[in-house]
């Protein structure tokens, strides 16, 4: 078993190390080694098109992430309470779209936009004013956001449901006795105790949307994000500088993963301690 595992986690690994290595090559082939040099980082930061599509990337990620946080959130204290097959079902449900293939994820949303659109805008134009030109719905921003909150949502309903499973209910229920509102009560009693798993599943879902890119690549449209943007790039031929935007893009995920584990930890130990 452990020399599976080490062979596992070489083919895993190895790759990877792989594209930090050539990140640094001095020559401008990926595939061939010739001296040490940080001269593609500086190109990839200097890069007008991997910068629009970073900010791009940047802007989704952030407002998917609120977005995911607090839905996720709302519908995990919901589930919570919610007793009987309907949340069986509901259960379900989260957890198959989290085991869904991304490209399956990726065609249905896209279908799914496609059918909105053409039966809205012909209605938008019956309804707009004459002279005007009416407004038309298209793949873009919002699309994007929509798909990756839909995905990321689930992934906030379970880690601050596993949050408030390991809350202590003795807590709420003194704060009921003592006449305080619903609202006091979780601004006072239960957020303080599941915020690391908010904060947690925030980080997630900005590190998921982030480095999307099956779904991004169906439904993004004219816009460009830096995964899209990434695998344009490898069409055209491997450089060192993809390389470089690769190992930048995996060190702030991985940096964000670090804290989002860090804040879940932080939870898990307020758990024990109440």
């Amino acid at each position: 078993m452990r020399i599976y595992a080490t062979v596992v986690y070489l083919f895993l690994y190895v790759p990877i190390g792989l594209i930090v290595l050539f990140s640094f090559n001095a020559g401008r082939h990926a595939s061939e080694l010739r001296g040490l040099s940080i001269q593609w980082y500086g190109k990839a930061l200097s890069n007008p098109f991997a910068g629009d599509a970073f900010f791009t990337s940047l802007e989704i990620a952030f407002i998917v992430a609120i977005l995911s946080s607090l839905m996720g959130t709302a519908a995990a204290l919901a589930l919570q309470s919610m007793k009987g097959p309907l949340r069986v079902i509901l259960d379900g449900l989260i957890y198959i779209s989290i085991m869904i293939p991304g490209i399956v994820i990726g065609i249905a949303t896209l279908v799914a936009l496609v059918t909105v659109f053409d039966f809205f805008n012909p209605l938008l134009a019956t309804l707009w004013p004459e002279g005007y030109t009416p407004p038309k719905l298209h793949m873009g921003y919002a699309s994007v956001i929509a798909a990756h909150t839909l995905f990321t949502m689930s992934l906030v309903i379970i880690i601050v449901r596993a949050r408030i499973a390991g809350m202590d209910r003795a807590l709420i229920e003194a704060s009921m006795d003592l006449y305080a509102s619903p609202w006091r009560t979780f601004y006072q009693v239960t957020l303080p105790q599941i915020y690391p798993a908010i904060l947690a599943g925030f980080l997630l879902s900005f590190t998921f949307s982030f480095d999307d890119f099956i779904i991004s690549f169906f439904v993004a449209g004219p816009n460009t994000t830096l995964p899209v943007y990434i695998f344009a790039s490898i069409r055209r031929g491997i450089t060192p500088e993809v390389n470089a935007i690769g190992t930048m893009v995996l060190a702030g995920s991985l940096s964000l993963l670090i804290v989002a584990q860090f804040f879940m930890r932080d939870g898990r130990r307020r758990a024990k301690v109440n």
